[in-house]
């Protein structure tokens, strides 16, 4: 089934649904396009209105009706709208317009994620590298494949940017159609915790699930670490009994998310205690030498995260129907996510690493490892701010994670968006004691910043630049400028960027 132009009944539709109510006199008609925005409808529209968090989709239901719709599913439909629909548009109330939408889109493509082995990862840090390497995995195994992710969606090699880490349900599913289409028999997303709240991927079918670990993001939204974790774990509520659960059992949270799972449950670790097992042998800034299954294994990547990043993935691959050479084999061909602990090295020996790390744990995760592979004459230089518009709570935990693990840190802007840069800062530098802030530099300007840690480093020293990684932009106020710390610090450093 192609969709270039694409046309399905509505009644084809509606069987997505249980819960449907027509308040019109029509029958059948045909439908051309699915959409929550109204200012994308045009006759044959069937528009979806989603109640969000600054507007509510029943709010456009006139302006949509105004542009031609030809059916309207809402959660309640007003007295006025009833009698000013023009004859033969179709009236239909549903329970829950985030379920509908997710549905309703899923079966406009032809339920598309059937048509593939579907895998979600979820969970506060990982989510990028553990989904992009199972993408690599399967390109390297000669499979067509596609990737759904923060950095990029991908459909056999060829790349779009991602403007969300889970797209809006159609366009989720506009992509899913697309990679079958290209023949694709296997692909990997990002499930975001947003998703799984507003139920975008409703009406997906996953062959698997991934949990990597949780930890306090996201609270700008969420509100409560508990209400957090309520997102992530309804992902693994409504997986299907033929589906796998696969979760850190070095997280508390990992037993937590498959509660009340109907998928089959196993576990990965660095500790011993899962199904899958990693052990970190050795650890170094080219790379890591680990032992899986009471066999070792050369990588090239590098800390305990990433070990653990590893470990999911190979119990993806396990449970995918590799046996233990063809998953090693798979494990020690794969290379790092671009701006996930990316590491340049100047002519002189200062070497930067630029990682998304953007919570404290991940700051504290990726400083840990930088600490325990740094030569122990090397001075730890961190780089790093707090975006805008964001949880506030974690910014003073940020700079406190940040400078007791450092011998520099140099504060300063990372999306500030609408907020002054000075007063995010400000807010970060409050969880600082004295010998903190003795140690801190505060500079707004990101490039500057990077230039001076470059700067204040000598041979031997390490930089990370931490919080955007792969991101190309910064945004101040309501513009949005070119801005890649990945080119920043090989700038800085007098290096080319490969």
């Amino acid at each position: 089934m192609t969709n270039d132009i694409h046309t399905i009944t509505l009644d084809t539709l509606l069987d997505a649904l249980s819960d449907v109510r027509r308040h019109d006199s029509g029958g059948d008609c045909v439908i051309t396009a699915v959409t929550s925005d109204s200012r994308k409808v045009q006759p044959g529209t069937l528009f979806v209105a989603v109640p969000g968090t600054a507007v509510d989709g029943h709010d456009f239901i006139p302006s949509a009706l105004e542009r031609g719709a030809s059916a309207i599913v809402a959660e309640h439909l007003d007295p006025a709208v009833l009698a000013s629909a023009p004859y033969g548009t179709a009236l239909i109330t549903t329970t829950d317009s985030h379920e509908a939408i997710g549905r309703l889109a899923s079966r406009f493509y032809g339920d598309p994620s059937d048509e593939l082995t579907l895998i979600g990862v979820t969970g506060t840090n990982g989510k990028t590298t553990v989904a992009t390497l199972l993408y690599e995995s399967a390109r390297l195994a000669g499979h067509k494949a596609g990737l759904i992710s923060t950095v990029a969606n991908i459909i056999d090699g060829e790349a779009t940017p991602a403007e969300h880490t889970t797209p809006d349900p159609v366009l989720l599913n506009s992509l899913l159609r697309r990679m079958v289409d290209a023949g694709c028999t296997f692909a990997a997303m990002e499930v975001s915790s947003h998703a799984a709240d507003q139920k975008r991927i409703a009406g997906l079918t996953f062959a698997g699930g991934i949990f990597t670990n949780l930890t306090r993001d996201h609270l700008d939204y969420h509100k409560t670490v508990e209400a957090y974790l309520k997102a992530k774990k309804s992902f693994f509520d409504n997986l299907p009994a033929e589906a796998y659960a696969l979760v850190n059992a070095d997280d508390r949270n990992g037993a937590v998310m498959v509660q009340n799972t109907a998928a089959s449950r196993y576990t990965y670790s660095t500790m011993g205690a899962g199904t899958y097992n990693v052990k970190v042998i050795e650890d170094r800034l080219d790379g890591m030498l680990l032992e899986i299954e009471g066999r070792q294994v050369e990588t090239l990547f590098t800390g305990r995260f990433n070990a653990s990043n590893l470990a999911a993935v190979y119990g993806a691959l396990r449970l995918g129907g590799l046996d233990t050479d063809g998953a090693l084999l798979l494990l020690s061909q794969l290379r790092p996510v671009a701006g996930r602990f990316q590491t340049f090295r100047s002519a002189s020996g200062v070497t930067a690493i630029v990682d998304f790390a953007h919570t404290p744990d991940a700051l504290v995760n990726v400083l840990d490892t930088i600490g325990e592979i740094a030569p122990d004459d090397s001075a730890i230089i961190t780089v790093c701010g707090a975006g805008g518009n964001r949880d506030h709570g974690k910014r003073p935990q940020m700079a406190a994670a940040a400078a007791s693990r450092s011998d520099i840190l140099i504060l300063t802007s990372d999306n500030p968006r609408n907020e002054d840069p000075m007063a995010i800062i400000d807010d970060m530098l409050a969880g600082l004691d004295d010998d903190g802030r003795a140690r801190t530099i505060v500079e707004p300007d990101r490039r500057r910043a990077i230039e001076r840690a470059v700067e204040a480093a000598h041979p031997g020293d390490i930089i990370l630049i931490a919080g955007k990684g792969h991101e190309t932009t910064q945004t101040i106020g309501s513009e949005t400028y070119h801005f890649d710390d990945r080119e920043e610090a090989c700038r800085a450093l007098g290096i080319p960027l490969k």
